[in-house]
């Protein structure tokens, strides 16, 4: 906590008959902060944050003025300040690698004679296994157990090995799968809105909540007041080690919400309305806050919904502020009355607090939607920012089968499907899904579309043969109130059967398709469509034979499975016949907003979430089935292909060795703009032919057994070799006869140009002791902050990045890896000096008294002996990075603080 306090904000709050200690914002600005109430709310968060760490280190006096500032220069002067998050939340593909580092952390400190149950996380850590279920099986009763049987036959080293951490770790928690999606589990359970922990003399600290987590939709707990957003797995491990996370202090673009939404229309609805216009405006990293009358009868569930999609809107966060709303959600769902009377205290004496009388806070920039103009609407059939209105998906898909699939002539076209009394064509819907943490953690739509099957069923109709449908709630307390309102029989009259809870369609776990179907779609070159209710509809994400995908509220998804084309226009055709023979419309099964509410009201109780959450760390009988043997260190399997020891401590010492200058480097890759950490870090599909499905075919995998690179993400053995090994990437110094570049993971081994994969290279420099260097352009490293982009990056050998400009986030990660990024001055570039690839590089300076971005000078050797010299910006950019870099990276240095 803050040792200097120079705004004199320290303070006690009385709640009730006990008392808090906190950092009072309306003592700072009494104290030289002027306007500080002014701020966003979300900045506020930020700047209760500072007041609470200012140490003269990592948070200056300097820093908490800048907040201030901002109210002048709305984020134009950057600013980078420390963060320091209240807990991490993880989910298991991201989260394994994490738990490796730490089982790897506790070994090295055994082998440095120190004490392995120092290793712990420093803050609290919630890890949901939630990623891993797959949709193999579906409508039928079995579908849930059948589903969940495989998940756990497939993923039983890893479940091992995080069972093992849950009992190991102090301050680490790990929710067993089947309970929820992480983001949701979070929102109905670990969220507080105001945290507190123990402090000086017996006394309790409150502060607010917030959070990162290792998914970008983490974001999702904004609406319930809880300042948090996705970051990468380096990042998440510096946070849960008690390390600062270095930012910009942002702008935020505040968004009206006026009005009320209109009847037929749903928080999908509203929520995809929000995606386009955010999208248009331009808010890439930037905080997004929502304000205004219209929040005032907003539930948390439709602005979590909104919060959720932030990753699709581009927005560092949506966040939405305390008010009497947020009370009511905190209620409903089993918080404590001390913890919500805590919350609506501390929320009033921080400035906190929204009412109808709030004046509107200072923004960068503001944009206004009035609720009452939301119409029904899909997204695609490829962004989720694609927003097309109900009553114009018929034509638009018609449009998008010439523009993006350039297939108009076949519209109408049908094809056989072996062994079925019925064909398919171009945009039938052969994924129907209720899914994703964006919708099913939203009562008003999951009861919604329980109700349109009801109604559909009472009217005689049924779902197309064709139509794999499924239903993933995001938590067993969905499941219990559909039960509860006799809505779930009729969700399975029509297939929507529960097929387990977690994260499915969204992230592309649908499971195969049945296999005729399959086939045909590939036989005839079909443009299939799915209808689900995610976030994310990226091309080739939701399924291999689907090429057409919508996002949509959980009613309309039920509709389309009825439908079961997207060439069926739901505002004017018949979504089918009735069992009395006459046509049935949309409208005729449409549920009121009216008799949603009263279900909600009848069903939905805080009982029912107390009885869910009661053991939510306990497990099913699967769970408590794994067998592990307690331990403060693990007992690595030298046989695992999933989870092995990695090797960032080896031979450690208690004091780092000196760092060496990098001399004689050969060039690894040259690379152009854009590249992404999907360029660098190891995703999806592993190919048989590639080095990760050669190792894995040497350790008797089949090749049916591969699974995917998100799953292996806690064997460093798979990984690296599936670093910089895209089937897209392109290394320059890599040209066929014709002179183009070649695709794919492939460089030159020098001296001679021999080519090969880039990790087959690496490992034969390695065994010489020759080190290595990249060579991009301009903002590498952009995209999804994957921390496998800067493992994979150090364990290949490679010692510095030399580039025009990095992404924000994969700079600090490589640095937090031992990684040294460089940047070119001026306007050189690799490719006005003339590189091929076959050069020698030597970096000195590196050794010396080194300095946060300090010029250092590269003497680059081309093959003919002649030499450059080129000044180089060295992006260690802080002290606390140097440190960082000096020790081999973040986890070294925090091993050796811990072990003195």
């Amino acid at each position: 906590m803050a040792s200097i306090d120079s705004f004199k904000s320290r303070q006690t709050l009385q709640v009730g008959s006990k008392s808090y200690t906190y950092y009072s914002i309306a003592e700072a600005e009494k104290n030289g902060l002027p306007d500080a109430s002014r701020l966003p709310f979300s900045m506020k968060v930020l700047l209760e944050n500072l007041l609470r760490f200012e140490d003269d280190r990592s948070v200056k006096k300097a820093d908490i003025e800048a907040v201030t500032a901002w109210l002048g220069n709305r984020g134009e002067v950057e600013t980078e300040i420390a963060f320091r998050p209240s807990r991490v939340l993880m989910q298991d593909f991201t989260g394994v690698p994490a738990v490796v580092d730490l089982a790897a952390m506790r070994d090295a400190m055994v082998a440095l004679g120190g004490d392995p149950k120092k290793i712990n996380p420093l803050v609290p850590v919630d890890l949901v296994i939630d990623h891993s279920v797959i949709v193999d099986e579906f409508g039928t009763p079995k579908a849930l157990a059948d589903n969940v049987a495989l998940e756990y036959q497939r993923n039983g080293e890893r479940y091992t090995f995080l069972k093992w951490g849950q009992a190991a770790f102090d301050n680490f928690s790990v929710v067993p799968p089947g309970t929820g999606i992480c983001h949701q589990v979070n929102l109905e359970y670990l969220a507080q809105t105001v945290w507190t922990k123990a402090f000086e003399n017996g006394q309790e600290l409150a502060y607010p909540d917030s959070l990162v987590g290792t998914d970008s939709h983490t974001t999702m707990v904004n609406g319930l007041a809880v300042l948090g957003w996705g970051v990468g797995g380096i990042e998440a491990e510096a946070a849960m080690l008690g390390q600062p996370l270095s930012m910009l202090i942002p702008e935020v673009v505040g968004f009206k919400l006026s009005g009320k939404l209109p009847e037929g229309t749903t928080a999908t609805d509203l929520v995809l309305t929000v995606t386009q216009m955010l999208r248009k405006k331009g808010v890439v990293g930037k905080f997004v806050e929502f304000y205004g009358p219209g929040l005032d009868d907003m539930a948390v569930a439709d602005r979590a919904t909104i919060s959720n999609m932030a990753p699709e809107y581009g927005a560092t966060c949506g966040f939405f502020p305390v008010d009497t709303r947020t009370l009511d959600y905190l209620r409903v769902t089993g918080r404590s009355d001390e913890r919500i009377a805590l919350v609506e205290a501390y929320a009033k004496a921080q400035g906190m607090w929204r009412d109808a009388a709030t004046p509107d806070p200072v923004f960068t920039d503001t944009l206004e939607l009035d609720l009452g103009d939301v119409k029904p609407s899909l997204a695609g059939p490829k962004r989720p920012q694609d927003r097309v209105l109900l009553d114009s998906a018929k034509p638009g898909f018609a449009a998008s089968m010439e523009t993006e699939f350039r297939k108009a002539a076949d519209l109408a076209k049908r094809y056989p499907v072996e062994g079925a009394n019925f064909d398919l064509g171009h945009g039938d819907v052969v994924i129907a899904a209720i899914t994703s943490c964006t919708n099913t953690s939203n009562p008003s739509v999951m009861i919604g579309a329980g109700l349109l099957a009801r109604n559909a069923i009472a009217k005689g109709l049924r779902s197309k043969p064709w139509v794999k449908t499924s239903l993933a709630p995001g938590s067993q307390v969905v499941a219990e109130y559909l039960e509860k309102a006799g809505l779930q029989k009729s969700l399975d009259a029509l297939g929507f059967n529960l097929v387990g809870f977690g994260c499915t369609t969204c992230i592309g776990n649908s499971g195969p398709l049945p296999a005729p179907i399959s086939k045909a779609i590939n036989d005839n070159d079909i443009v299939a469509a799915a209808v689900l209710s995610g976030n994310r509809n990226f091309e080739g994400r939701v399924n291999p034979d689907v090429r057409a995908n919508y996002l949509a509220s959980p009613p309309l998804v039920v509709a389309y499975a009825l439908a079961g084309s997207l060439q069926v226009d739901l505002t004017r055709d018949p979504i089918g016949t009735g069992s009395d023979g006459q046509p049935v419309y949309l409208k005729d099964i449409w549920p009121s907003s009216a008799e949603v509410n009263a279900f909600i009201e009848q069903t939905i109780t805080s009982s029912l979430f107390k009885s869910r959450y009661a053991d939510v760390f306990g497990g099913d009988a699967n769970w408590k089935a794994v067998e592990v043997t307690p331990a403060q260190t693990f007992s690595w399997n030298s046989g695992s292909t999933y989870v092995q020891n990695p090797p960032y401590f080896v031979g450690m010492q208690k004091t780092p060795a000196p760092v060496t200058d990098i001399v004689g480097a050969r060039i690894l890759g040259l690379f152009l703009d854009s590249i992404t950490t999907d360029h660098i870090s190891p995703a999806g599909n592993i190919r048989a032919a590639s080095p990760a499905g050669k190792y894995l075919q040497e350790h008797q995998v089949r090749v049916q057994d591969f699974n995917q690179y998100g799953t292996r993400r806690g064997n460093h053995e798979v990984m690296m070799r599936g670093t910089f090994a895209n089937i897209r990437i392109k290394n320059q110094m890599v040209r066929d006869e014709s002179g183009n570049v070649v695709e794919g993971g492939w460089t030159l081994y020098q001296p001679g140009g021999e080519k090969m994969f880039i990790y087959d290279a690496a490992m034969r420099y390695q065994a010489e002791g020759t080190p290595l260097v990249v060579f991009a352009g301009k903002e590498y490293g952009t995209g999804s902050s994957r921390d496998w982009a800067a493992k994979g990056t150090k364990l290949l050998g490679v010692r510095a990045v030399i580039a025009e400009s990095f992404e924000r986030i994969h700079r600090s990660n490589l640095v937090g890896m031992g990684v040294v990024p460089l940047v070119f001055q001026g306007d050189t570039t690799w490719d006005s000096l003339g590189l091929k690839g076959d050069e020698t590089v030597t970096i000195r300076g590196l050794a010396g008294d080194l300095k946060p971005r300090q010029t250092l000078t590269a003497e680059i050797t081309a093959a003919d002996g002649t030499t450059k010299q080129v000044p180089l910006t060295c992006r260690i950019d802080t002290l606390d990075e140097l440190e960082y870099f000096r020790n081999g990276g973040i986890l070294p240095y925090v091993l050796r603080q811990l072990a003195a």
